[in-house]
């Protein structure tokens, strides 16, 4: 009978190695959401290092001839702390999910155990790992996958290089000036204590005078004392930097001064001053990026996002699977939900999944196509909403579903964006926007699923002097509505509440949230606002030659399958600067559009005169009001855009420009160089 070793053997030419260019994806499958932990675990293809499911590996073997995969089991039993809080250890370190550090179970433990084999298909023979006898070349690639970094965790640490908290670090204003005492100072490469308690990590050395203190002390209890930060408070240093991240690449400093985390250009030099030779240093602590992510690849297992003061049934099936936050990622989740409820997109990427699947691009996980199968497949299955098996006789409390990650999707239409690939708070109109456009260039030669959200609207302006008209359409996806604060049906509670926490600010006293009033608007009115007539002055009429005030309305000229409506919940503030509405809608469970369906031009209605054309056969020019330009750019639009808002405002006022440019500053072409047409 042939052995293991017989049947690896002419398969040994396909084993590679990963390299620093491979990325290993052994925490997810490329085409579904099985993990480890899944009941079929996850096998991982020992020539390409991509990761496929039980159900996914056979059609990968039989398209490629990929034979030997590395099988990951994970099974994850918990076990519960019963000790009162109190008597659990505190917090000791700065550190997120690891020992002495911040509890994100919340008096929750897991074990982990690991089964891991080697894998030859098509027949599955199985050998347990590890194994010294087999082929030496097999153990090297088994250990360099085991060994290595996930590729989400890689795709993470790209996407957020130089950044803290989702935010790019800046330079220090302090690395150039720094003053460095002269006070004989010399650290020591190993053994650091924090100087004021018995702390010995999460230590912060100060780049000034020497000092090793332990950082800052968390709402929830971890981190550290606070002497660093108290040690700045008492001298005005301002850089430290994280002992246990310094590497010859750099290390993580913070500016207390700065309020942030910085880049320390002089980094080697102020090292050198307390006799550490950068170039030496290894990192022995996870930097503060590192945190965020372990948090952030964790905090689905604890912090699953619900209304609050609301108990709420949990429901399982398909169509009913839930998408894990992944750190400021509402809006994207948000976006591909409300997509996926639509039946074109679920005929493009749910019933066509086996087709797509099957094409099988090289690497899969940078296919957009590819990922939105994988997204449509994970939602809509039910695989991964099913409802967990009450064990025991204690079933007081509904069992919650975890939903899938959509990290790779993530990851893949956020890439090169300046916004979408940070992990700052998005706009999730901006971002169905930019979703529409990567739909839209996917589908060149195919149907475009997103087809059945656009619409035209017309837009009709009559000059009051004379009495004519202008229709003009354009496409959109998306129909943008006011915000009539005025038609709140509660604006007398509303007044009170606003009244009372004038006084309460006055007085530099607490609002308890639980009492805010929130102004209640009707969609309803939403509608017939977008729908009112608007008066716009200064608007130059080819009818009669000169500035006159015109009126606007907005139609809707054709009717897209299923509507998507954006809320205007901005408004100008005092300042001049955009102020986000807290507001509450009332939305009806039907709606009769039909009065804002255009007609057109009417009969007995006269057009506008088209634009008289100069001697050197151009339009004139309309001379744009500089003054109202340079106020939209120091509101923080781009200068093309801003020159588009006063222009096709017709000149009428700053109030109208900026409405114009909150509007449509989410165009595709809002920045793009302005040519009057």
């Amino acid at each position: 009978m042939a052995t293991f070793n017989d049947k690896l053997a002419p398969h040994l030419g396909r084993i590679r190695t990963p390299g620093q260019a491979d990325k290993v994806y052994k925490d997810e499958c490329v085409f579904s959401f099985d993990t480890p932990e899944s009941e079929g675990g996850l096998y991982v293809c020992l020539n390409t290092f991509l990761g496929f499911s039980k159900k996914y590996v056979e059609r990968r073997y039989a398209k490629t001839g990929n034979a030997v995969y590395l099988h990951l089991k994970t099974t994850k039993k918990e076990v519960t702390d019963d000790r009162p809080a109190a008597k659990r250890a505190a917090p000791t370190k700065l550190a997120i999910g690891l020992e002495g550090g911040f509890d994100v179970d919340m008096g929750k433990k897991y074990e982990y155990e690991h089964h891991n084999s080697l894998v030859i298909l098509p027949n599955f023979d199985s050998i347990p790992l590890p194994n010294t006898q087999l082929p030496e070349m097999v153990q090297l690639s088994i250990a360099a996958v085991l060994a290595a970094d996930s590729a989400n965790v890689v795709n993470e640490l790209e996407a957020m290089a130089g950044t803290w908290d989702g935010e790019k670090r800046v330079p220090s204003k302090h690395s150039d000036t720094l003053v460095q005492l002269d006070n004989g100072v010399k650290v020591a490469p190993t053994g650091w204590k924090c100087e004021r308690c018995d702390l010995t990590e999460n230590l912060w050395l100060n780049l000034t005078d020497g000092a090793i203190l332990c950082g800052r002390k968390y709402h929830e209890g971890s981190g550290g004392n606070n002497h660093s930060l108290e040690h700045f408070k008492n001298t005005g240093y301002p850089l430290v930097v994280k002992l246990g991240t310094i590497t010859p690449e750099g290390a993580d400093v913070h500016s207390y001064d700065e309020d942030d985390m910085v880049i320390d250009t002089n980094l080697a030099k102020h090292l050198e001053h307390f006799g550490i030779e950068i170039s030496k240093m290894k990192k022995t602590e996870k930097t503060m990026l590192e945190l965020e992510i372990d948090l952030n690849q964790r905090v689905g297992e604890w912090a699953l996002i619900q209304e609050a003061g609301s108990k709420l049934t949990p429901l399982f099936g398909p169509g009913y699977t839930g998408l894990a936050n992944l750190g400021n990622s509402c809006y994207l989740n948000s976006v591909v939900q409300v997509v996926m409820s639509i039946p074109e997109f679920q005929r493009k990427y749910y019933d066509g999944a086996t087709q797509i699947f099957d094409s099988f691009p090289p690497d899969p996980a940078e296919n957009f196509t590819v990922q939105m199968t994988k997204l449509a497949v994970g939602i809509l299955s039910g695989d991964y909403s099913k409802e967990p098996a009450c064990e025991g006789s204690n079933q007081s409390e509904p069992k919650e579903q975890e939903g899938i990650k959509p990290r790779m999707f993530k990851t893949l239409v956020g890439r090169n964006h300046p916004e979408f690939s940070t992990k700052r708070q998005q706009d999730a109109q901006e971002f169905f926007l930019y979703f529409l456009e990567l739909v839209e260039r996917n589908c060149r030669n195919e149907v475009n699923p997103a087809d059945c959200l656009k619409f035209e609207l017309e837009e009709r302006i009559r000059c009051t002097q004379s009495g004519k008209v202008r229709y003009t359409k354009r496409t959109d996806w998306l129909l943008p509505l006011p915000v009539p604060l005025h038609c709140a049906l509660n604006k007398q509670e509303v007044d009170a509440y606003e009244s009372k926490k004038e006084e309460l600010l006055k007085n530099n006293e607490r609002i308890d949230p639980e009492t805010i009033v929130r102004s209640k608007i009707p969609l309803s009115a939403c509608l017939e606002t977008f729908a009112g007539t608007e008066h716009i002055s200064d608007f130059f009429s080819t009818a009669v030659n000169k500035k006159v005030t015109v009126e606007k309305t907005t139609r809707l000229r054709t009717f897209p399958d299923y509507l998507m409506i954006q809320l205007k919940k901005f408004e100008l503030a005092q300042n001049w600067l955009p102020k986000k509405l807290d507001v509450e809608m009332l939305m009806p469970q039907q709606l009769d559009l039909s009065f804002l369906r255009g007609s057109g031009v009417q009969p007995g209605e006269e057009l506008l005169p088209e634009p008289q054309e100069t001697n050197e056969g151009s339009t004139q020019t309309v001379e744009l009001n500089r003054a109202w330009v340079d106020q939209l750019v120091d509101m923080g639009f781009p200068l093309e855009g801003c020159k588009k808002a006063v222009f096709f405002t017709q000149n009428s006022s700053i109030e109208a420009a900026t409405e114009w440019a909150m509007d449509h500053m989410n165009d595709l072409d809002f920045g793009a160089p302005f040519v009057q047409p």
